[in-house]
């Protein structure tokens, strides 16, 4: 393995690496695996999600007075494969995290979901579709609260193979009063009482030209 200093696999400081496991470690799978695609035609997947789209929200619970903070990560679309579709709704590569059950998060937090959901076209069409990606709306209960989102694949969405499309880029979104306000995937935000965070996770890329 050659990792030159001061690259992005071998950063050097002051060189920010706060995102290196969570996100940059995706893409470096993606890397490996489209050079692999050349090499090995009809053995590699199409692009994955790419991401992990880390989320964490902080506040004050009102109920409480207490100060909480709920962190998760969120799954997206696999690639589709050779053979067959890819999966919908999981987490790919590099991650070993399992999702936050509606149930267990209203209980603990001064949270409530308003939608968990596949999200319909998001894969890339194919000979097999790319997975769907993931729509999870939250919304904050009563009370302000801060936001942070570390996610990628928002600009372009993961590549497809042998002719297939590419899967749906994600979004991000603060909802005020009915009102879809897009966020960037990097940040901060804060949240009104009663506002919701919306987050829309890419789906994986096709494999092959579709059947007409």
């Amino acid at each position: 393995i050659v990792a030159p200093e001061g690259t992005v696999v071998n950063a050097v400081p002051p060189a920010p690496v706060g995102g290196g496991n969570l996100e940059l470690s995706q893409r470096i799978v993606d890397v490996v695996l489209g050079a692999l695609a050349r090499a090995l035609p009809g053995r590699v997947p199409a692009g994955s999600q790419g991401t992990m789209n880390n989320l964490t929200i902080g506040g004050i619970n009102p109920e409480t007075g207490e100060p909480y903070t709920f962190y998760e990560t969120i799954g997206g679309g696999m690639g589709a494969r050779p053979d067959r579709d890819g999966l919908d709704g999981v987490h790919i590569h590099m991650t070993n995290t399992l999702n936050t059950p509606v149930e267990a998060l209203e209980l603990a937090y001064p949270l409530r979901v308003e939608r968990y959901e596949l999200r319909d076209g998001s894969g890339g069409a194919g000979k097999y579709r790319g997975g769907m990606g993931i729509r999870r709306d939250i919304r904050v209960l009563g009370h302000r609260a801060v936001v942070s989102l570390l996610a990628d694949r928002r600009a372009r969405g993961p590549w497809g193979l042998e002719g297939g499309a590419p899967g749906a880029p994600g979004e991000d979104f603060l909802i005020i009063d009915g009102e879809e306000k897009r966020i960037p995937a990097k940040g901060t935000v804060e949240v009104p009482p009663d506002g919701i965070i919306s987050i829309r996770t890419p789906g994986g890329g096709g494999y092959g030209t579709s059947q007409t």
